[in-house]
C-alpha cells in the first residue's frame, strides 16, 4: 500500500525554489508578525470586554459566547476546506488574501450597534483568521529540515503570544482614550497593509523540500488525511492534550482583564500593560521554550516532544491556583507570568510532530485538523464554560463567583498533562510505522 504521506510538489502549484538562509528567515518573521496580528485582532476583543459588556448590556456568559464559541465555530470549520486547498494551492496568496480579510472585519466591528451585530462581525474575523496558521504552518515546515522544525515553529507559534501582548498593550490604551469603536478600527486597518506585504516578499517554498518520497498522480482526500490521522495511536491523544491546554488558556485569559479590574482594582489601561507582559512576553518565552527543549532533548528520546509539555502542564496548576486565589496584586502578577511560561510549551511541539507524521503532502490539511481539535474545545468552549461557571457560582458565592470559576478550570490541565503523557508511550508506534 502506498503511504499517502509522501508526494512532492503538486501538479498545479509552481512554488519558488533556491530561497536563501536571509529569505527564509525574512519570511519567517513576516509570517510570526502576521499570527501576531491574528491574535491582535481576536484579544483585542478581551481588553474592552468590561467596557463593551456595559455599553450592549451584556452577561459573562454572553461575553464567553462573543470571544469564544461565536468565533471559533466558524474559525474551525472554514479552517478545514481552506486547508485542503492550501495543500495543493499557493499557500502564501492565501495567507494574504486572509489577513486582508480578517483584519477589515476587525475594523469593521467598530460600527456595530447591538450584540448580535458583533457577533456577525467577529464570525466574519474568524472565517478569515481560519486561512492564516494551517498553510503558514506548512509553508514553515517546507523551509526548514525535521531537526528544526520545532524551533521554527515555536519562533513562529511565539506571535500569539505577541498578538495578545501588543493586543492587550495597544487594545488597553487605545479603549482609555479613543473608545472601544475606535480602537476597533485603529486595530484592524493596519493588517491590510501588512497582506500587501505578505504578497510580494514572501516566495513560496517548494513543498516537500526536506522530506523523502515519490511523486503520486493521486492526492489524498479529506476523509483519508482525517482517517490517516486518527489511526495513528499518538495523535488523539496529543491533539485533544492540545484542546485541554487552550481550554484553559483561553477560558482563563479570556476573563482576566475583567479578574484584575473586578478584583484587584486596576484600569483598562493598567491590566493592558500588566497582560502585556504576563500573558504577551510569558507566552512567547513559554511557546519557544517548548520548540527549543523538544528538539534538544528529541536527541536522546523522541518521546520528549509529548512528555515535556506534560510535566510543565503539571507544574503549572498550583501556581495557576494560587495565583487566582491570592489578595495580593504583586504574587498574583508573578504567579499567572509563570503559570502562562509553563502552559504554553505544548505548541510548538505538537504542531512539530504532527507534520513529521503526516508528511508533505497533508500538512496544511494536518495543522488545521490539529487547530479544529483545539479551536473548538479550547476556544469554542473554554470561555463559554469559564463565564456560565461564574454566572452559576454566583448564586451561590455572590462577588467571588469568576476567581472560584478560573480555580476550576485551572485544575482542569490534569487531563492535559495524562493525554500527553499518554501521547508519548505510542509515539515510537506511529514514527516506526511511518519508515516501513
Amino acid at each position: 500500500m502506498t503511504d499517502i504521506r509522501n508526494e512532492s510538489t503538486p501538479e498545479g502549484t509552481a512554488p519558488s525554489g533556491g530561497a536563501s538562509q536571509r529569505q527564509i528567515k525574512v519570511a519567517l518573521f513576516i509570517l510570526t508578525i502576521v499570527y501576531a496580528f491574528n491574535f491582535i485582532d481576536r484579544q483585542i476583543l478581551v481588553i474592552m470586554q468590561e467596557a463593551i459588556k456595559v455599553d450592549l448590556g451584556l452577561s459573562d456568559t454572553q461575553l464567553g459566547i462573543l470571544s469564544g464559541f461565536s468565533f471559533a465555530i466558524f474559525y474551525v470549520t472554514a479552517g478545514l476546506p481552506i486547508a485542503r486547498y492550501a495543500d495543493r494551492a499557493n499557500r502564501r496568496n492565501i495567507v494574504a488574501t486572509a489577513l486582508a480579510v480578517w483584519s477589515s472585519m476587525t475594523a469593521i466591528s467598530g460600527l456595530v450597534q447591538n450584540y448580535w451585530q458583533l457577533v456577525l462581525a467577529r464570525i466574519g474575523v474568524g472565517i478569515g483568521e481560519a486561512g492564516g496558521s494551517p498553510p503558514s504552518h506548512s509553508m514553515i515546515s517546507d523551509m526548514y529540515p525535521p531537526e528544526k522544525r520545532a524551533t521554527a515553529l515555536a519562533i513562529y507559534s511565539s506571535g500569539l503570544y505577541l498578538g495578545v501582548l501588543l493586543g492587550y498593550l495597544i487594545g488597553g490604551y487605545f479603549s482609555d482614550v479613543y473608545g472601544w469603536r475606535m480602537t476597533f478600527f485603529l486595530v484592524g486597518i493596519p493588517g491590510v497593509l501588512l497582506a500587501i506585504v505578505v504578497r510580494f516578499a514572501i516566495k513560496e517554498p517548494i513543498r516537500g523540500q526536506f522530506d523523502e518520497g515519490v511523486a503520486l498522480k493521486e492526492r489524498p482526500s479529506f476523509l483519508q488525511t482525517l482517517k490517516f490521522l486518527m489511526t495513528l495511536k499518538s495523535f488523539p491523544y496529543f491533539a485533544f492534550g492540545c484542546a485541554m491546554s487552550a481550554f484553559v488558556s483561553y477560558g482563563v485569559g479570556n476573563f482576566m482583564p475583567s479578574f484584575m479590574i473586578r478584583y484587584h482594582g486596576f484600569s483598562p489601561t493598567e491590566v493592558g500593560f500588566i497582560l502585556s507582559a504576563t500573558n504577551g512576553l510569558a507566552g512567547m518565552i513559554g511557546t519557544f521554550l517548548g520548540g527549543w527543549a523538544a528538539d534538544r532533548l528529541s536527541k536522546y528520546d523522541v518521546r520528549w516532544y509529548m512528555w515535556f509539555p506534560a510535566i510543565t502542564g503539571g507544574l503549572a496548576i498550583p501556581v495557576g491556583v494560587f495565583a487566582y486565589n491570592t489578595d495580593n496584586s504583586t504574587l498574583m502578577i508573578a504567579l499567572a507570568f509563570f503559570q502562562l511560561v509553563l502552559s504554553a510549551t505544548y505548541l510548538a511541539p505538537a504542531i512539530a510532530m504532527s507534520h513529521r507524521l503526516s508528511g508533505p503532502v497533508m500538512r496544511a490539511m494536518a495543522s488545521a485538523v490539529l487547530f479544529f481539535i483545539l479551536n473548538l474545545i479550547g476556544l469554542g468552549l473554554g470561555p463559554v464554560v469559564v463565564g456560565a461557571l461564574s454566572d452559576i457560582i454566583r448564586e451561590i458565592t455572590g462577588n467571588e463567583s469568576l476567581r472560584e470559576a478560573l480555580t476550576i478550570t485551572v485544575m482542569i490541565a490534569l487531563v492535559k498533562v495524562f493525554l500527553f503523557y499518554k501521547a508519548g508511550k505510542n509515539l515510537n508506534a506511529d514514527l516506526e510505522a511511518g519508515q516501513k
